[in-house]
């Protein structure tokens, strides 16, 4: 690696050009004079001064002072780091210690901002394409949840039995969770440290773990729309239009509309009310096997 190359290194740890540079010719270890250091760094020697200065007061390097001149020498480069990286930490927590402060201030002023609440929201936000906020906007209307939550989705990706502590704790709230699923084996599990294509079994074992965290779940062949009722007043569809529809081609609805939530409860109580428990579903798969 050449000079340059070290230098933009520095730079982009926060030293400015010209300190780069000082600190270079100076990591060659011997005591050197401002002249030397300037010819040697191709910079103004009134322009170094401050930084050399700086870099003694920081504890980089030492000053020597001769019968002629002073001169200065860098330390030990691992006691440098020792100091830079401290300097870095403190420098970094004082920043997350504002960041928190902050925006906990905010998050008191978004709570208490009319604009923000449920009357005036819009009463359809569309979320097009593969972004954060996709999640973050699912994530948030599940979690605003009160009573109930009503899902109809298909198992997709890797699916684990781990117990879903929001489910747990809003189930013994006293809210309902009630999720249908279609019948698909499009996901997969993890066994034995390995993830495998699921099979029926463990389709029912999946549902079975969602029931002892509280869910009420059924199963249908009913190629059912990708859709979560929240207490009747709102809902989000996932629009694929194909299952098998990239990422960045999907786009949610978010509907803030009492009386499309209770049609979309009826839907799906007409869809529940057709599909099997999981148990009826092992028994059915156990009469042909």
């Amino acid at each position: 690696m050449d000079k340059n190359q070290i230098i933009e290194k520095f730079k982009s740890i926060g030293f400015k050009e010209f300190e780069a540079k000082v600190f270079v010719v100076l990591m060659k270890g011997v005591p050197m004079s401002v002249p030397e250091i300037a010819d040697e760094a191709k910079l103004l020697r009134n322009s170094i001064y401050d930084t050399l200065k700086l870099f003694a007061e920081k504890g980089f390097c030492n000053i020597i002072e001769t019968n002629t001149t002073l001169k200065y020498q860098i330390i030990n480069p691992d006691v440098i780091i020792g100091k830079l990286e401290k300097d870095y930490t403190e420098s970094l927590r004082s920043k997350l210690t504002v960041l928190k402060s902050t925006f906990g201030e905010l998050d008191e002023f978004y709570k208490k901002n009319p604009a923000s609440s449920e009357d005036n929201a819009d009463n359809v936000e569309l979320i097009r394409g593969f972004n954060k906020h996709r999640v973050l906007k699912y994530m948030e209307l599940i979690r605003s949840a009160k009573r109930e939550i009503l899902s109809m989705n298909r198992l997709k990706g890797i699916v684990t039995d781990e117990i879903n502590e929001f489910s747990v704790k809003f189930v013994k709230g006293g809210g309902v969770i009630r999720s249908l699923y279609r019948i698909s084996l499009d996901f997969r599990v993890k066994k034995r440290d390995k993830t495998v294509k699921a099979s029926n079994e463990d389709l029912i074992n999946v549902c079975r773990s969602f029931e002892n965290n509280g869910e009420e779940v059924k199963l249908t062949a009913i190629e059912i729309p990708n859709m979560v009722i929240i207490d009747r007043e709102k809902v989000f569809v996932n629009l694929t239009g194909d299952s098998n529809s990239p990422a960045n081609k999907q786009t949610d609805l978010v509907i803030n509309d009492r009386q499309y939530a209770r049609n979309m409860y009826d839907l799906f109580n007409s869809y529940w009310e057709r599909s099997a428990t999981p148990e009826e579903f092992h028994n059915t798969i156990k009469q042909y096997h």
